[in-house]
């Protein structure tokens, strides 16, 4: 079985972070959930899958992320100083690495192993691929979250943390959503980004989000999809202080189902 190189983007965004705020920490990574940083459940998970490979985690101070022992513990890693912006560090990890790169983040404190496994598997032959769960998942399992939902024909759906991104042909997309990212909690404004053709489609809900996918992807002459993932835990990331009491007891939950 093939493995993959993975990046963990676990650097801090410009301004105040709420979940930080009043901590003292220096990166959102190290801040405990069920006293554990978040970190080290990303890293864990990853090492879990046998689909993983290389794990490089990119932040701008990665001394006090390597220094902590929980983490340390984690699992074995590459530690790369992020100098400038997303953007520039994933196009020199694909200029560097031989193969295409997974991509997560460090707030992805739900992540499992079977999770990448089913990510994974269907992404291989694409060259974009971009992990999503459809909100009637997440209603059906009974989470209390509030997350950015995407309206398309047939259902809305919110992202997981999860990206493919198949090797140097996607140097131009990388680059569009860099400057996009910004808008990423304004679910018309990323739609609108791809073009007023897309962005009408997807308002009177002519296309699902599949054939939204493909055809922005043709316009980066891409293989672009989306993976509906089947847990509906996929898309609750650690982003705002509500969401930390939601991510605990579903860890609490799985720690019992373990045990049982």
């Amino acid at each position: 079985m093939r493995s993959f190189t993975t990046i963990v983007l676990a650097g801090s965004r410009p301004g105040p972070d709420p979940l930080t705020a009043g901590t003292g920490l220096s990166s959102k990574a190290l801040l405990p959930i069920a006293g554990i940083p978040m970190l080290a459940y990303v890293l864990r998970s990853l090492a879990a899958s046998p689909r993983v490979g290389r794990i490089i985690v990119m932040a701008q101070d990665v001394d006090a992320l390597a220094s902590n022992p929980a983490i340390a513990a984690a699992a074995e890693v590459e530690w790369r100083v992020s100098h400038g912006s997303i953007a520039d560090g994933i196009h020199g990890l694909l200029a560097d690495t031989d193969g295409p790169l997974l991509v997560t983040s460090a707030d992805n404190v739900l992540l499992t192993s079977a999770i990448v496994e089913q990510f994974v598997a269907a992404t291989i032959e694409c060259d974009l691929a971009i992990g999503m769960v459809e909100r009637e998942r997440v209603r059906a399992a009974g989470h209390s979250t509030k997350r950015t939902w995407l309206a398309f024909r047939g259902g809305k759906w919110s992202g997981a943390n999860l990206f493919w991104l198949g090797g140097r042909q996607v140097d131009s997309f990388v680059s569009f959503w860099s400057a996009v990212e910004q808008d990423r909690k304004k679910g018309l404004r990323i739609i609108g980004a791809f073009g007023p053709g897309l962005l009408l489609g997807a308002v009177l809900r002519l296309m699902d989000i599949h054939t939204f996918a493909r055809r922005a992807g043709q316009r980066f002459g891409l293989d672009a999809r989306i993976v509906s993932l089947d847990a509906p835990e996929a898309c609750i990331d650690a982003d705002k202080p509500a969401d930390l009491p939601v991510i605990e007891t579903i860890l609490a939950a799985r720690q019992a189902a373990a045990s049982a």
